[in-house]
């Protein structure tokens, strides 16, 4: 291996290339003008070489050889303590960095777990709250139905309770009624009666009145026999006028006492009439009561049946309702659980 030297002048920089070899980089200095060049030394016979000269000139190679692997393995181990310092600067900032990431995450799973489990204790308390609501509302609804129910029957039974009542009021009307009608119509046959008798009786006072008036001047006409002709003739003329007059105050009366039997028995025929009539009228008004009243007792049975039939299809709809809530909050209670359980 040749010997290098080098002058004030010059630098020699020595750099690692590849692997097992060296590269060398020569820098030269400016020549100087005024610089005298050196002298040439008389270089010894190149022929002759000595053992001593091949020794020194190996020693010296072994050296550089040996100084040169030294540098090496110095690089190196500059090299391997940079490396080593950056590895362990690495592993300090990736330690920090993953303590300072797991602290942060802990940090935010503990809010979010804190604010997760404040958000379902909430919407357990809501929902809590909403169920306690509808099973309220469910409780005030059965409630009003019970009680709308138990008005009606009570109703149904007030109004069928005074339907007997009303039914028995008009029977014993209508009994008291035939009665009255009864007891007029035995009045005015009493009367009817009563006044037949007194009739006949005037009658027959003016029968025997007018017998005794006969009787009286046939007696008077005897005690007066012996009287004139004028007197006797004044006398017939006399009874005659007043036989026609005792004839036509009878025919009189005996037509009086005709048309008067005849107009009470035309007015107790009227009165027989129109209590047929007014009897008649009773019961058709009977009827049409006992109709129209069976009418309004099932006209209100139709429409009891109908508010209850509707008051039913509230309740199947309220019930239908509070069952979709709950349904909905257990889908929902079970999403969240589900979302806890996937977050956590």
């Amino acid at each position: 291996m040749a010997d290098v030297q080098s002058s004030p002048s010059t630098e020699v920089r020595c750099q690692e290339k590849t692997r097992g070899g060296l590269c060398y980089e020569v820098i030269l200095g400016e020549p100087e003008a005024k610089a005298t060049p050196p002298k040439r030394t008389n270089s010894p016979n190149k022929n002759v070489v000595s053992v001593h000269d091949i020794e020194e000139k190996l020693r010296a190679a072994e050296e550089r050889r040996q100084q040169l692997e030294f540098n090496k393995i110095a690089a190196l181990s500059a090299k391997m303590q940079k490396i080593e310092d950056a590895s362990r600067k690495k592993d300090e900032q990736t330690t920090q960095f993953i303590t300072n990431t797991k602290d942060a995450l802990e940090q935010k799973m503990e809010t979010h777990v804190g604010k997760r489990e404040a958000y379902i204790t909430d919407l357990k308390s809501k929902l809590k709250d909403h169920i306690e609501n509808v099973e309220k509302t469910r409780l005030s609804l059965e409630q009003q139905t019970d009680e709308v129910r138990t008005a009606i029957e009570e109703k149904l039974k007030s109004a069928s309770a005074h339907r007997d009542e009303n039914i028995k009021k008009m029977i014993e009307r209508l009994k008291e009624h035939e009665d009255q009608v009864h007891r007029v119509r035995s009045l005015n046959t009493i009367k009817f009666q009563q006044l037949e008798s007194a009739v006949q009786e005037k009658l027959d006072h003016a029968q025997n009145r007018r017998e005794q008036l006969e009787q009286e001047q046939k007696e008077k006409l005897r005690n007066h026999n012996t009287r004139a002709v004028e007197i006797k003739q004044t006398v017939e003329e006399r009874k005659t006028s007043v036989s026609a007059q005792i004839e036509n105050k009878l025919t009189t009366a005996e037509q009086n006492r005709e048309k008067e039997i005849q107009r009470k028995l035309e007015a107790a025929k009227k009165y027989n009439e129109r209590t047929v009539e007014v009897k008649q009228t009773m019961e058709i008004r009977k009827t049409e009561k006992s109709t129209q009243l069976e009418t309004k007792l099932n006209v209100a049975e139709v429409n009891r049946e109908k508010e209850i039939q509707k008051k039913l299809e509230n309740i199947k709809k309220n019930e239908k309702r509070a069952e979709a809530v709950r349904q909905n909050k257990a889908n929902l209670l079970a999403t969240q659980q589900v979302t806890t359980a996937s977050s956590g």
